[in-house]
C-alpha cells in the first residue's frame, strides 16, 4: 500500500531510464527488469568491458524491438562527470533528458573506525553520498532549469507523467552497528538528502504546475550475494560478522523486483525485506508515509518495534562488550 488509492505510480513503458552502477548487482538486475517492462535504458559504470557485457544482458530483456539501449563509462564521484553523463544521455535520447534516474553506484568498506585510514572516510562519502548528490544535482538542473529560466517550450513534454530520482540506501541508513562506521554515515546522508529533496520539489510543483512533477525515492536493499559483498567480507571484522548472523539474503533479481514493486505502489522509502520495513517504521521522521492506511500501519508498527529495538540494542551492546573481553579490541577472533 504505497498510496491511498491502488494505482500504478511508476509507469516505465516507452520512458527513458538512466541507472548508474548499472553493470552489476542491483543496478543490472533493475535495468533488465525495467527493460522487460518496456523502458528504454541507459546504464553507466566505470569498467567498459563489464559494462559491455551488462548492456547485452539488458538488451536481451527487452519486450519490444523498438526499445533503445545505451551505455557509457563514467566516474560519478566527480560532479563534472555526472553533468557529462546527463548531457550524453540527453543527446542520445533525442535531446530529451531521461525521465527516471536511479543512482545505484556505491561501495562499502566495513571496518572499525579507529582502524580505518582517514582517506577511506572520504572515499566512502565520495562513492556513496556524493555520487548520488552530484547525479541528482545534474539531473534536477536538466529537468528544472528550463522552467526556472523561462526557456521551456510548451511542446517539449508529451505528458505530465512524473519524473523520478531514485537513491539507493542500505539497512545501515536506518540502524548502524559496530564495524560499519566508515560506511553508514554516507548511506544515512543519502536518506537525509532524499527527505529534503522530496519536500523541496514541492516548490517547483507550485511554481510550475504545467511541468512534470518530480518524485524522490530511496530504496533500501537487503544484503545481496554479489562481488561487492565478497569484497566487503574480506575487510569486515569477525565481530561485525557475528552481529550480522541471521541477516536475510536476497538475490539481486529479487531485490530489484521488490524495489520496483514498491516504486509502482508510490512509496518514497522502499524497504525490500521485512526487517528493513520494521526498523524503518521507527526512524521515518518527517518522511512521507504513503497515504492514510499505510501511515496508520507504519505508526502502529513503530510503537511495537521501538520497544523491541531497545532490547536489540542492549543485546548487541552486550555482544560487542563480551567480544572485547574474550578476543580483545581487534574485532577479530583470537587465536
Amino acid at each position: 500500500m504505497g498510496s491511498f488509492l491502488s494505482k500504478k505510480e511508476f509507469p516505465v513503458e516507452g520512458r527513458t531510464i538512466l541507472i548508474t552502477g548499472g553493470s552489476r548487482g542491483l543496478g543490472l538486475a533493475a535495468a533488465c527488469q525495467l527493460a522487460a517492462k518496456g523502458a528504454n535504458v541507459a546504464i553507466g559504470a566505470r569498467d567498459s568491458e563489464v559494462l559491455k557485457e551488462a548492456l547485452a544482458q539488458v538488451e536481451k530483456s527487452a519486450c519490444s524491438p523498438t526499445q533503445r539501449f545505451f551505455s557509457l563509462t563514467a566516474d560519478v564521484t566527480k560532479a563534472d562527470e555526472c553533468s557529462r553523463v546527463i548531457a550524453e544521455v540527453t543527446a542520445w535520447n533525442d535531446d530529451s533528458p531521461p525521465d527516471i534516474v536511479w543512482c545505484c553506484s556505491g561501495s562499502a568498506h566495513p571496518t572499525l573506525f579507529v582502524d580505518t585510514p582517514v582517506e577511506q572516510l572520504q572515499t566512502m562519502m565520495d562513492s556513496n553520498y556524493f555520487s548520488s548528490a552530484y547525479m541528482a544535482h545534474a539531473t534536477l538542473n536538466a529537468w528544472l532549469r528550463p522552467a526556472i529560466d523561462g526557456t521551456v517550450k510548451k511542446t517539449e513534454h508529451k505528458s505530465l507523467q512524473a519524473r523520478h530520482i531514485i537513491f539507493t540506501g542500505s539497512f545501515v541508513s536506518l540502524y548502524s552497528f559496530a564495524g560499519f562506521t566508515p560506511y553508514s554515515p554516507s548511506k544515512a546522508a543519502i536518506r537525509s538528502l532524499s527527505d529534503s529533496l522530496s519536500q523541496e520539489m514541492n516548490l517547483y510543483a507550485g511554481a510550475h504546475p504545467d511541468e512534470p512533477r518530480v518524485r524522490v525515492h530511496t530504496v533500501f536493499p537487503a544484503t545481496m550475494p554479489t562481488k561487492s559483498l565478497d569484497d566487503e567480507n574480506r575487510v569486515k571484522t569477525d565481530v561485525t560478522k557475528a552481529l550480522e548472523e541471521g541477516d536475510q539474503i536476497l538475490s539481486p533479481d529479487e531485490c530489484a523486483r521488490r524495489a520496483i514493486a514498491g516504486l509502482e505502489r508510490g512509496e518514497e522509502l522502499v524497504a525490500t525485506s521485512t526487517i528493513i520495513r520494521l526498523v524503518m517504521t521507527t526512524v521515518m521522521g518527517g518522511a512521507i508515509r504513503g497515504g492514510f492506511w499505510t501511515g496508520l500501519v507504519n505508526t502502529l508498527l513503530s510503537w511495537i518495534v521501538m520497544i523491541v529495538m531497545v532490547f536489540i540494542r542492549w543485546d548487541m551492546d552486550v555482544k560487542v562488550r563480551n567480544w572485547g573481553k574474550k578476543h580483545g579490541a581487534s574485532g577479530k577472533l583470537s587465536e
